[in-house]
């Protein structure tokens, strides 16, 4: 009569032997595959940073055009002035989760509700002639249900839009989501951050579509439809880096000419 092989320890350590060999083929994979993630999170930030300039890259080489186009500096956000890359700094990301490297933010200046800020914070400057073409602002802040992650580029009057794109959110889709509609962002190029003499930003977007002939439609944008907190969130986390706590200050300088 035939042995029964079946047992339960034969059972248990079948599934752990799988286990193991299925781990250790989903961990050596992870730390293989982890440089290309990297490059691949870079080549998306570079492709989004250039989108936000108008800056077309289809079919180029990104990481070459970008290198070619785009100058990176950090600015400390409390002087409004260049300063050297921080030691231990990553990104701002993870910058703002650093006390060292971060400040936490009252209830009355966290519009944006993004509860810290990165001390220093990236700038990307396209200059032509040797003199200031676009500047591009990383910003971000909470929409219905996630963080709005962006990029935000301005002319060289430091006032007038180019182009403004998210690359990272979670808003519903046909919603919210509606942050990444090439409609939607149409709108923004031309539109105007302060009024003359002012540090404080105005614009923001408006329920129903914007007359072009009304007075101050400079600064509106049309809201999202039927994603009304989502469309709050933006004009907040807008407010809040082009404000007193964002680059406010360094727009200031480099209008100035002294960042």
């Amino acid at each position: 009569m035939a042995a029964n092989n079946d047992t339960i320890g034969r059972t248990i350590t079948v599934t752990v032997l799988l286990c193991v060999v299925c781990s250790v083929i989903v961990s050596t994979a992870a730390v293989l595959l982890k440089p290309q993630q990297i490059a691949n999170k870079e080549l998306d930030r570079q492709s989004n940073i250039l989108a936000a300039a108008k800056i077309d890259y289809a079919g180029k080489d990104v990481q070459k055009l970008f290198a070619a186009q785009i100058e990176t500096k950090y600015v400390d956000l409390a002087t409004g002035k260049y300063v050297e890359k921080p030691v231990g700094y990553k990104d701002s990301k993870r910058a703002a989760k650093e006390p060292s490297l971060s400040k936490a933010l009252s209830r009355e200046d966290d519009i944006a509700s993004i509860k810290r800020t990165a001390n220093v914070m990236p700038v990307y400057l396209v200059n032509k002639a040797d003199q200031l073409d676009k500047v591009i602002l990383p910003v971000h802040g909470y929409g219905l249900w996630s963080t709005l992650y962006g990029f935000l580029a301005l002319e060289s009057d430091l006032n007038t839009v180019v182009g403004f794109g998210f690359y990272s959110h979670g808003e519903t889709p046909g919603l919210g989501g509606e942050v990444d509609n090439p409609k939607w962002k149409a709108l923004w190029p031309g539109k105007k951050i302060y009024e003359q003499g002012s540090r404080e930003p105005k614009i923001g977007l408006v329920k129903g579509s914007v007359d072009p002939a009304a007075d101050g439609s400079e600064f509106k944008v049309d809201a999202l439809s039927g994603a009304t907190i989502t469309s709050n969130g933006v004009t907040k986390l807008v407010k809040f880096w082009m404000g007193k706590n964002g680059f406010a200050s360094y727009l200031s300088n480099l209008k100035a000419g002294e960042s």
